[in-house]
């Protein structure tokens, strides 16, 4: 999960993971003490990790909830996937728009530009921010590794051109934070993630 924010006190939350108590008080208390204002829920994709809190968050900042169109299906269904994981699920909210390639999330004075790197769900996104150089890349690419592909959905050829023809086209110190595990970089990737040399 992360929180975007600029000078402006605005923010856009990426993939609301939070679900147990003590990890929604501990986001409320980090956007209380910050004195933030979330105005945009967005996700990288819709597998039951990344949409644990979006009930949660959406209601509780009356935000926005936006997804890529063709991951609607494993939204649709993640209370039901969520069984097989072992987690219980809430109802996800009513998504208010979609996103698509090229349509930049607005918020403060920021602007994410958004792609749709498909492979390792349908709607996969990245969110890119060319000023402060960094990319949320959600499970498509991580640190020394790649999404994976064996969930519903998932398409490795499909994942590869994802990642060569809209991320690793970045500027190489551009940072990159994945949806799990530590951040990198595109340069770092380039030389080092076994999938990519």
């Amino acid at each position: 999960m992360y929180i975007i924010s600029d000078d402006t006190l605005e923010c856009v939350i990426v993939d609301a993971a939070c679900y147990t108590e003590h990890e929604k008080q501990t986001v409320d208390q980090y956007i209380s003490h910050q004195k933030l204002k979330p105005v945009k829920l967005i996700n990288t994709h819709c597998h039951v990790d990344h949409v644990l809190g979006v009930k949660y968050i959406a209601e509780k900042y009356k935000t926005k909830f936006e997804v890529h169109e063709e991951d609607i299906q494993l939204l649709t269904n993640a209370k039901k996937y969520g069984i097989v994981f072992g987690f219980d699920v809430e109802e996800p909210p009513v998504v208010t728009g979609y996103l698509k390639e090229g349509s930049d999330i607005i918020f403060g004075n920021s602007v994410l530009k958004t792609f749709h790197v498909p492979g390792h769900s349908p709607g996969s996104m990245a969110f890119y921010n060319p000023e402060q150089k960094f990319v949320i890349t959600g499970d498509v690419l991580f640190k020394g590794s790649i999404g994976r592909t064996d969930l519903p959905g998932g398409d490795y050829d499909q994942l590869m051109s994802s990642i060569y023809k809209k991320l690793m086209v970045l500027p190489s110190e551009t940072e990159v934070f994945p949806g799990h595990g530590p951040s990198t970089t595109i340069h770092e990737e380039a030389l080092n993630n076994p999938f990519l040399t």
